[in-house]
């Protein structure tokens, strides 16, 4: 028994280690179809989700680095290993929880090396996603250009316009 709680040990240590982000779940009420539904959201951002006895998470994650509090895990719990979108993830918990009344808590989490607790977590879950941090730098980038173009424009038509009602005045003048 021993020989296999190290390498369940070895095993979550590992995935702490391949995956650095993840986000720590307590679970109540959770039915094996919603956890199942639940496993393969996460599995198509590229997450992946482990429940596991508190102190084999405790002992797995001091090897790998990371120092957890044991009275601050309370309940049954379970890891949700952040792929490459840590965020999208965090984001992906807090909707399946409000979706099925609550049935999954975060406690915490652990992103880029840092330990944040269920507060923090929930912050950096309301933070736009990857494409959208994108798309508002290239409208950053792309406005003031629009603007200047929108003045060049002004000013060219403003002349033509000028231009025009000069024409049409002495147009009027030579006809009476």
């Amino acid at each position: 028994m021993r020989q296999e709680k190290q390498l369940l040990l070895n095993e979550v240590k590992d995935q702490i280690d391949h995956f650095g982000s993840f986000v720590i779940m307590r679970y109540l009420k959770l039915s094996a179809n919603k956890a199942n539904d639940f496993r393969r959201q996460v599995a198509k951002i590229g997450g992946n989700v482990e429940v596991m006895r508190k102190r084999i998470l405790i002992k797995a994650a001091k090897a790998a680095g990371v120092e957890l509090d044991l009275e601050a895990l309370p309940g049954h719990i379970g890891l949700v290993y952040a792929g490459a979108e840590p965020i999208e993830m965090t984001k992906l918990v807090f909707k399946f929880s409000s979706e099925n009344a609550k049935s999954i808590e975060v406690v915490g989490g652990r992103f880029e090396g840092q330990l944040y607790n269920a507060v923090d977590v929930e912050r950096l879950s309301k933070l736009p996603g990857k494409n959208e941090m994108r798309a508002q730098l290239l409208s950053t980038f792309e406005a003031p250009m629009a603007q200047t173009l929108a003045v060049m424009d002004a000013l060219l038509s403003s002349v033509v316009y000028c231009l025009d009602n000069k024409c049409k005045l002495t147009q009027e003048e030579s006809d009476q």
